[in-house]
C-alpha cells in the first residue's frame, strides 16, 4: 500500500504543468462526453486513454446495472440509477457505454452458481441476480463468438448487452431515446484490445484503427449497439 501512496504524491508533484492547468479549468465544472459503466476489476484501469473531465465513470462488480421498474425506480442499487440520472439530467451526457472484460470473476461466479455465495457473500449473491438472465441467453446465443473464446468470456459479452438494456429501462434514457446513444464495449485484458459491439454483425469487433476509420467514414453513421 505504501508504494501506492508514494505514487499519489508523485502524480501531484511530477504533473505536467499543462495538465495542472487543465485541472484548474475543471475545478468548478465538468462536461464529460460519456457515461461509462465498467467493472470494478483492478486490471481495468487506464484502458480508455481519456483525459480528465471526458468520462463520467460508474464502477461496480460485473459492470451490472439493476433495471428500472415500471415507475422508473431501480429494483436494486439506487447509486447506479442516480448516476444515470445525474449524467443525463445534470451533466447533459448523450453517450452511455457499458464495458465488460475478459476473465471476469463475477461471470465465473455466475457460471458456478451464485447460490454458492449465499453463506460467504450474501450481498454479492443477490447482486449477481441482475446478471443471471445472461446465462439463459448464452444457452441460445445469437452472438458470433471468436473460436476458442472461454465460456466466461462469452457470458461476459452477453452480460454487457443485457446491462445495456437495463440502462435503457430508466426514464431519463427513455425520454431521450432519439438523442441518447448506447454503446456496448468489451475489453480483452490479455490482448489489451477494446471491442465494440456491432449489431449488424452480431459480434464484438476489435476497435482498432481500421474499425475507427470505418466508423468515421461519412454514411457509416453511429454503430447500432443494442438488440
Amino acid at each position: 500500500m505504501l508504494h501506492l501512496f508514494h505514487g499519489l504524491v508523485g502524480v501531484s508533484e511530477g504533473m505536467d504543468p499543462r495538465l495542472k492547468a487543465h485541472f484548474q479549468s475543471l475545478a468548478h465544472e465538468q462536461n464529460p462526453e460519456l457515461l461509462l459503466v465498467a467493472c470494478g476489476d483492478s486490471r481495468f484501469e487506464q484502458v480508455l486513454g481519456a483525459q480528465p473531465g471526458q468520462v463520467f465513470v460508474v464502477r461496480c462488480v460485473g459492470n451490472i446495472i439493476a433495471p428500472a421498474d415500471q415507475s422508473g425506480h431501480s429494483v436494486g442499487d439506487v447509486s447506479e440509477a442516480s448516476a444515470i440520472e445525474y449524467g443525463l439530467e445534470v451533466l447533459g451526457i448523450r453517450d452511455i457505454a457499458v464495458c465488460g472484460h475478459s476473465n471476469c470473476g463475477a461471470m465465473a461466479a455466475l457460471l458456478r452458481g451464485r447460490q454458492q455465495l449465499h453463506q460467504s457473500a450474501p450481498n454479492l449473491a443477490s447482486w449477481l441476480a441482475h446478471a443471471e438472465p445472461s446465462l439463459e441467453r448464452l444457452a441460445c446465443s445469437k452472438l458470433s463468438f471468436p473460436a476458442g473464446l472461454a465460456e466466461a468470456d462469452r457470458l461476459s459479452q452477453e452480460n454487457v448487452l443485457l446491462q445495456l438494456e437495463h440502462v435503457a429501462s430508466f426514464q431519463p434514457v427513455k425520454r431521450r431515446a432519439a438523442e441518447v446513444r448506447l454503446h456496448a464495449l468489451w475489453f480483452d485484458i490479455g490482448q489489451a484490445m477494446m471491442h465494440l459491439y456491432e449489431a449488424d454483425q452480431a459480434r464484438f469487433v476489435p476497435l482498432d484503427e481500421a474499425e475507427v476509420l470505418r466508423l468515421l467514414t461519412p454514411g457509416a453513421g453511429d454503430p447500432p449497439t443494442t438488440r
